[in-house]
């Protein structure tokens, strides 16, 4: 484990964490006005390999060549110029900090830490971190990297979890939750709706589904992997005769077809790693997605549709009434769409090229 202190004068900012995968939604913005929860699980740590943060320079200031050397192949609005390496953590474990809430940013429910780091160290006052609690982003603090160091605290710190392991824990994240808004009428009020973290892990896979395609229709399976990712591949890509086969593939899952052109695969939460096939699967495409959400695409809960009899089953917490759907169909979040298309090269082939530059008009019908 680790804990992070000031590259200043060394006083300790954090708790003991463990490090973890950055999670696909760590910077999406979420609808408007809506009170999204803590990031990060208390006692963890991730790291986002790209710069992130004040000062940003507009994409006109920018030549392609140098976009194409940090892995960027298709306009963006901005670009941060940033130190790479920030790290986020949960705010209830930071240290010996001092808030300074006029640097608010351009937020309007909270701190948004468009104005840089918001939080200074409270022994020496040298600008460490940025608190993020504004409205429609995920609450976190963003350590600087050139503003603290990582000292190890406990070499002993428990290996990652095997993915049999993994399977055994079984924690699936669910495609529906109640999300809290500000402003109701009365007050905070809530809504059931599809989840933010399946939204946005969606968009992050469906911008792979779409480079996988190779510009032809693909086939998901049936279910809830149809109810996700079908009615938006079937809108953006033509029909044909020549589809792409897609399944679902990773532990615990007998190994798919050899005319399986593309593979939904679960990313470990801990290590940040794919889960890779043997096999003739092997030279199909990857889709990443987090294991949460692939473990309830793979192993779907069933549905009810009357009480059971008896006591609860392990793990269902009530039967009755059924857990409400949302009103609205299924919709990918574009801006993690976005952000990963960008960085396939295969953004570069003008079909997909086109799709991108006409996101604006699929959000308006729906299609996002």
């Amino acid at each position: 484990m680790f804990v992070f202190v000031c590259a200043g004068c060394g006083a300790h900012l954090t708790v003991p964490l463990s490090e973890v995968a950055l999670p696909a939604h760590a910077h999406q913005k979420y609808g408007n006005g809506i009170q999204l929860p803590v990031l990060m699980e208390s006692g963890t740590f991730a790291v986002d390999p790209e710069p992130w943060g004040p000062p940003w320079r507009m994409w006109a200031e920018i030549h392609p060549d140098e976009a194409a050397a940090r892995g960027i192949y298709a306009p963006v609005y901005a670009l941060s110029d940033g130190v790479p390496g920030a790290i986020v953590i949960a705010p209830g474990d930071v240290r010996g900090t001092r808030l300074i809430p006029e640097k608010r940013g351009g937020a309007c429910c909270g701190l948004d830490g468009a104005d840089g780091p918001n939080m200074v160290c409270e022994a020496c006052g040298l600008p460490v971190a940025s608190r993020i609690d504004d409205c429609s982003l995920w609450q976190a603090v963003w350590l600087a990297p050139n503003a603290v160091r990582r000292l190890l605290v406990n070499d002993a710190d428990a290996a990652p979890l095997s993915w049999e392991e993994l399977m055994a824990e079984g924690k699936g994240t669910p495609p529906f939750e109640p999300v809290a808004t500000w402003g109701g009428l009365l007050g905070t009020s809530h809504y059931w709706s599809w989840s933010p973290q399946w939204e946005a892990a969606a968009g992050q896979a469906l911008a792979h589904l779409l480079a996988a395609s190779q510009g032809g229709p693909v086939a998901v399976p049936g279910g809830p992997t149809e109810e996700v990712f079908q009615r938006t591949l079937d809108a953006l890509l033509p029909a044909g005769p020549l589809e792409r086969r897609a399944a679902l593939a990773g532990p615990g899952m007998p190994a798919p077809d050899a005319g399986v052109d593309i593979i939904l695969v679960p990313v470990h939460p801990q290590t940040g790693q794919t889960w890779a096939p043997a096999g003739p699967a092997a030279s199909a495409y990857p889709v990443p997605l987090p294991f949460g959400m692939w473990l309830s695409l793979a192993f779907p809960q069933p549905c009810l549709p009357v009480p059971t009899p008896g006591a609860i089953p392990d793990g269902v917490l009530r039967d009755d009434p059924l857990p409400p759907r949302p009103h609205h169909l299924f919709r990918a979040d574009s801006g993690t769409f976005q952000h990963t298309l960008v960085r396939l090269p295969a953004v570069r082939s003008p079909w997909l090229r086109e799709i991108l530059d006409n996101l604006t008009q699929h959000m308006r019908t729906r299609i996002f």
